[in-house]
């Protein structure tokens, strides 16, 4: 190694750690940013970066005692198809009491950020996303058990699986959702897999309209009569 070579290395080797990153997996190649890339009902996603790829990633955070169950646990993990986002690795940091999850990250955005940008979709374009959103469903649907993922908004592909539940039984029981989207008999704590298909419902008004279900209503309350 030529004298300026050494220099280079040396750089490199003592180069100072970036002040914008907030955390760093265990194992080191996943870094943090603070720059919220998005929030569900149980968890923050942040934008990260894979080192060793060199690419940026999501950094996905869920209160474990929030929404931690077997699914997010031990099935997440195993998940993969095309329209369901690829989880890169993930671990539990019982200190913070928080699941960490690295996903691919998608800089495209979502559905509906599309859709407040260009007000004029063709419908081709809607109908690509439409059956986008049904095949990531009618994978979770196809598994044995058979997931509900119970959070569906307009997103192209599947994510956020921290309210997701593996179906043991013929129905279950929680209230678990994004409100707007949320099908009436879930709050009846005795559901299946259709209340997916229901939020589907609800994802195709808001993309054929341009604007979220239940607008018109001022607070919770008027939307859950209206429910």
């Amino acid at each position: 190694m030529d004298s300026s070579s050494r220099e280079e290395f040396l750089e490199d080797v003592n180069e100072p750690p970036d002040p914008d990153v907030v955390e760093t997996n265990p194992t080191g190649r996943y870094v943090r940013y603070e720059e919220v890339l998005g929030k569900g009902a149980c968890k923050t996603v942040y934008k990260g970066f894979d080192d060793t790829n060199g690419i940026e990633v999501a950094w996905c955070q869920v209160n474990i005692d929030a929404a931690v169950n077997d699914f997010t646990r031990d099935v997440e993990s195993k998940l993969y198809a095309e329209h369901i986002i690829k989880m890169y690795t993930s671990w539990v940091d019982n200190e913070k009491k928080t699941l960490n999850i690295i996903t691919e990250l998608f800089n495209s955005g979502s559905v509906r950020q599309y859709r407040i940008k260009h007000k004029k979709v063709d419908m081709k374009a809607v109908k690509g996303w439409a059956r986008q959103i049904l095949r990531g469903l009618a994978y979770l649907h196809s598994q044995e058990p058979l997931i509900i993922h119970r959070d569906v908004k307009c997103e192209v592909k599947i994510g956020d699986f921290g309210l997701a539940t593996v179906m043991e039984q013929a129905s279950s029981k929680s209230v678990l959702g994004t409100l707007e989207f949320m099908a009436p008999e879930i709050y009846t704590e005795d559901y299946n897999e259709l209340v997916d298909i229901y939020s589907f419902g609800m994802c195709m008004l808001e993309m054929m309209t341009n604007e979220c279900p239940y607008s018109e209503c001022e607070n919770t309350p008027q939307i859950l009569k209206k429910l």
